[in-house]
């Protein structure tokens, strides 16, 4: 995506409402009315969620890619902005999404709060420290929420699991390991989402769910990190594979591994269920690698070919006619499971839990039992009851700016740690809001 319009000041803009405003205007609508900046592929992820949830309505947008913005128009009736500065500011939007490249991530949720308006702002929270900790002042002065999302820590299997943990079911955590192997690296990319200092790598996109997950598991105050990283592709010169030991303050340690270099698929794990949630077919399986060089690989043809499938590009499909576009094959899946982020085992000092597809597997003495968890009608509606009860004020939200503030801290201390070759301190972890 080429560079937001985001320092276009005043394009197109009325005044900025004030905090208070904005959250009268969203206690007196029925719906809560939703700006969008960014109509690529986490938009495309979230669609589904946004068009069968009647508690939201998207009324505009802005992107860079004209294709994207006459479906917008064409889906929703919704009014296009020509920066993010200006959908930010219109009156009619209550609450921003912001699904911009993480590079912008900063800017744009701060003239999101400045203008008053509430944010759901796609993970990472921004690619340093300083960033975070600005974001988080700025929703603070400003009275707004923040909620990050989507993670795999809203999955429902995972928040199961932590219930259960919360509880003292099966005692402490003793130990966690989580692994996914995938063909991330592989998958059409835009030059940004290949350059580390850019946010580019499995590293921001793929770690920031798995460090989400095992400290929302592990109970949040991770005290260190020993990690390493796979740069193995000189056509691909980013993090392509990472692996971490991360111990707690409660005397927990967790095992992370990802690797995206294309191979061996980590939803067989999943019983053949995809990330998504979609059933997969084990004979279809193809490695990313061998799907990216079958095309060309300049980054023009990759860029044009990335955006070709998402949201309103020449071969994007929707599955479900709005339903965000899943599946690759033109056909049009049916989602029958959880969502999942690869194998996870939480090890307590009576039981094994594995949160899967269908819900949170125990391993006890008593023997293996499955809990299984109900899906909802809304995709990813863990997110959205999340935001809109933090909104409304009735619970506080846990994936705020300050608990994504601690992952993302974890996030680069892996990065730092795997340059050094040392291990490296944590400051600014905490607990997680209670889930009971």
């Amino acid at each position: 995506m080429p560079q937001p319009a985001g320092s276009n000041a005043g394009a197109g803009s009325a005044g900025a409402p004030n905090a208070q405003t904005t959250s009268a205007a969203v206690s007196q609508s029925p719906t809560l009315r939703i700006g969008v900046a960014g109509l690529g592929r986490a938009f495309t992820l979230m669609l589904p969620s946004f068009v069968a949830d009647a508690r939201v309505r998207l009324v505009a947008a802005c992107d860079p890619r004209q294709e994207a913005c006459h479906r917008f128009v064409q889906d929703f009736a919704g009014r296009i902005h020509a920066s993010v500065e200006s959908l930010c500011n219109d009156p009619g939007v209550d609450a921003v999404y912001i699904a911009t490249p993480h590079e912008w991530h900063a800017e744009h949720v701060c003239m999101a709060a400045a203008a008053g308006k509430h944010v759901l702002v796609e993970k990472p929270l921004a690619l340093t420290l300083q960033d975070c900790q600005r974001m988080q002042q700025a929703v603070a002065q400003a009275g707004v929420q923040l909620v990050v999302g989507h993670s795999h820590s809203f999955n429902a299997p995972v928040l199961e699991t932590r219930r259960i943990i919360e509880r003292g079911e099966f005692g402490a955590v003793r130990l966690i390991n989580a692994q996914y192997y995938t063909d991330f690296l592989y998958r059409p990319r835009r030059p940004e989402e290949l350059d580390s200092a850019r946010g580019g790598g499995v590293v921001f996109s793929q770690g920031a769910h798995q460090v989400d997950i095992v400290r929302l598991l592990a109970g949040g105050l991770a005290r260190s990190v020993r990690a390493l990283c796979g740069n193995w592709d000189a056509t691909r010169p980013t993090e392509g594979a990472y692996a971490a030991l991360v111990p707690f303050e409660n005397g927990a340690f967790a095992s992370l591994l990802y690797n995206g270099y294309g191979y061996f698929d980590g939803d067989e794990q999943a019983g053949w269920v995809s990330e998504l949630g979609l059933d997969k077919d084990p004979a279809a399986w193809r490695s990313g690698r061998s799907r990216l060089q079958a095309g060309t690989l300049n980054q023009q043809s990759e860029a044009a070919a990335k955006a070709a499938r998402n949201y309103g590009g020449k071969a994007y499909v929707a599955a479900g006619g709005l339903s965000g576009g899943n599946n690759t094959n033109g056909t049009d899946p049916v989602t029958r499971h959880h969502q999942h982020f690869g194998h996870i085992v939480v090890s307590c000092e009576a039981a094994d839990l594995r949160p899967g597809p269908d819900g949170v597997t125990v391993y006890a003495d008593g023997g293996r039992s499955l809990r299984p968890l109900p899906l909802s009608a809304v995709p990813r509606v863990e997110v959205l009851d999340e935001w809109l009860a933090a909104i409304a004020g009735t619970r506080a939200p846990l994936h705020d700016a300050r608990w994504s503030l601690a992952s993302m801290e974890l996030c680069l201390a892996l990065l730092a740690s795997a340059r050094s070759g040392t291990e490296q301190a944590l400051q600014q972890q905490c607990a997680p809001q209670s889930l009971l």
